[in-house]
């Protein structure tokens, strides 16, 4: 049971060849034997699980059946889920059971979604690496000596174990389609918007968005259907009508232009993965796609630009954390300074405490000009590349990372190391568009990931283009030995 995609478990629990029940027990029995080896869960629920197995079976036997009905799935920590421990993989949050759901968990819970427990992730989405968390690093099932990517490993190291079909994550930079990139996983990061956030701690306001994490294309818009839409309670929600994602999976690529940035493929990117996104292309040439050179001349500002507006973000949002409401409080406070101080300086990890420091300097005054106003003008114009990139080609295809997985600890001792692990994905944030990463195949038995950037509201033809590739190759199939 556990080597069936999502879609294909919508099917077999359509045609009763077994119960959500038993496969959810299943699986809850393959995360107790094979976690201990990822640490890609930080809470399993194993009997709220169960119950709401127990509750979709009555729910098919009664005459419903929808796709995600009875389907396990799992959520990234950062997502409120009444009850149930939401930590943000931080001690400031090791106490914290939210109060309320998220809008991403309501409806997937309405769809009749079983959640099997919380996923591990970097301290406040706060990582490339998923190294930054308080409870541990999560490692790569393809190599667990070697990172997972983050901030959404934990999502990403379960959904390519196989001890989940499919898991929510999100994407502030590359936080869905960097691991995703990694564990040989299909991820996307919809237009900015279009999955609400509320009840998604921030990390970045502007640039979060919330997305699945699956084995294919076809099961990324089987939850993303589920997942999307208008949400009142949001005000960065946007009200547009949601596609019908699974009805135009298996349209044609005949006409399909795809653009190739020239500064995607400059120093910095493995020869490698260079090969294999080449040979991407070839395929979809294959499928009737043409291509077109194109530019994107502010990519060489997206890191230094990203890299102030989201720690600016981070400064701001994280100021909630106090010690005075909820989460972690100091021992003995002498007082209110005390308290404050101690709370957030035992509370928080070494990287979120780095980003809060240069958030809060780039919002000072006499540098708020000088920073971060210049940083939302070089967004503009990067998203200006975009909107000219958009009117000669219909999907921007690229690598999703310049590198391969790398060792555990292997960039510790430089941070900004692992910032330029995000070079291709951050400009999607900035932009607020939608992109895609899927397997293109692997290097020395590690995988490699292709990513597809999009036009506005324009997930549909994304997922068309990963479907059909998909269609035609086999890397998305293959697992990790011993999983």
């Amino acid at each position: 049971m556990h080597q069936l995609t999502l879609a294909g478990i919508a099917r077999a629990l359509a045609g009763k060849q077994f119960s959500a029940e038993e496969l959810t027990r299943d699986l809850l029995a393959r995360i107790a034997r094979l976690d201990p080896q990822l640490n890609s869960f930080i809470t399993v629920t194993e009997a709220a699980a169960i119950e709401q197995a127990q509750a979709a079976d009555a729910r098919r036997a009664a005459g419903e059946n929808g796709a995600l009905l009875g389907a396990p799935i799992g959520h990234k920590d950062l997502f409120c889920t009444r009850g149930v421990l939401t930590s943000c993989a931080s001690k400031i949050l090791h106490n914290f059971k939210a109060p309320y759901d998220a809008t991403v968990v309501e409806k997937l819970a309405a769809a009749g979604a079983v959640s099997l427990g919380k996923l591990n992730m970097d301290e406040f989405a706060m990582g490339s690496a998923n190294e930054s968390s308080h409870y541990g690093a999560v490692h790569n099932p393809w190599d667990p000596s070697r990172v997972p990517g983050g901030s959404s490993g934990g999502s990403a190291a379960a959904v390519a174990a196989r001890l989940l079909p499919a898991a929510t994550g999100t994407d502030t930079g590359g936080s869905i389609r960097q691991p995703a990139a990694l564990t040989n996983l299909t991820g996307i990061k919809p237009t900015y918007g279009r999955v609400s956030r509320w009840g998604m701690i921030a990390y970045a306001s502007s640039l979060d968005q919330a997305g699945p994490l699956a084995r294919s294309a076809e099961d990324c818009a089987l939850l993303l259907q589920a997942m999307a839409g208008f949400d009142a309670k949001d005000s960065t929600s946007v009200d547009v009508p949601v596609d019908d994602y699974l009805a135009t999976l298996d349209q044609p690529l005949a006409g399909l232009r795809i653009g190739l940035p020239k500064e995607y493929f400059g120093n910095g990117l493995d020869a490698r993965i260079g090969e294999k996104v080449l040979a991407v292309v070839e395929e979809l040439k294959k499928l009737g796609a043409t291509l077109k050179d194109i530019s994107l001349p502010n990519l060489q500002h997206a890191i230094p630009a990203y890299y102030v507006i989201a720690p600016a973000e981070a400064s701001s949002n994280l100021s909630r954390f106090d010690g005075v409401r909820f989460g972690y409080r100091c021992e003995s406070p002498v007082n209110l300074e005390d308290l404050y101080k101690r709370s957030r300086g035992e509370g928080f990890g070494a990287e979120v405490k780095r980003r809060i420091m240069v958030g809060t300097y780039a919002l000072s005054a006499g540098y708020y000009d000088a920073y971060y106003i210049k940083a939302q003008q070089i967004r503009r114009l990067i998203k200006n590349d975009f909107v000219a990139a958009f009117e000669q080609v219909d999907v921007i295809l690229g690598p999703t990372t310049p590198n391969l997985a790398w060792k555990l600890g292997e960039k510790n001792a430089d941070p900004v190391s692992a910032y330029l692990e995000d070079i291709y994905t951050i400009t999607a944030n900035l932009a607020g568009i939608p992109g895609l990463s899927m397997p293109a195949g692997f290097v020395d038995g590690l995988p490699v990931g292709v990513q597809l950037l999009g036009n506005y509201f324009q997930e549909r033809r994304l997922l068309n283009v990963a479907h059909q590739y998909q269609q035609v190759t086999g890397w998305h199939q293959q697992a990790p030995a011993g999983f």
